[in-house]
């Protein structure tokens, strides 16, 4: 019988150590992003640019996270395990997010990226 969750339990890592996720993650797979071209006459075709692959969403501090550690990451890689049962690979990623935590309910904000991620069901 098929699987009926889609959304809810998740789990993040990095480099295999899973982190306390909260809330919404976002990903790209980092496709070329495709935009139309339409002159006075109509559709011309499309362009087509690159696009970074990331993850990002927000984790929970805790007293034994090294948020410097943490914002000095590099080359690392990156699973993001979804409810629905894929797995989202970011490698060779590093951190790119602000830095910035926030005491109220103890959330820090990452974003990792790369140069492309893979999904595997």
């Amino acid at each position: 019988m098929p699987e009926k969750r889609r959304a809810g339990i998740i789990f993040f890592k990095v480099n295999g150590v899973q982190y306390d996720a909260k809330g919404s993650f976002s990903y790209n797979m980092g496709v070329p992003k495709r935009e139309g071209m339409v002159g006075s006459d109509g559709f011309h075709g499309y362009k087509e640019m690159p696009q970074l692959a990331y993850i990002e969403g927000e984790i929970t501090d805790r007293n034994d996270l090294d948020l410097k550690q943490l914002y000095a990451l590099e080359d690392t890689t990156i699973t993001l395990e979804l409810a629905n049962g894929k797995v989202v690979t970011l490698r060779d990623a590093y951190f790119a997010g602000e830095g910035t935590a926030q005491s109220d309910e103890a959330t820090v904000p990452v974003r990792f990226e790369g140069p492309s991620a893979d999904e595997v069901q």
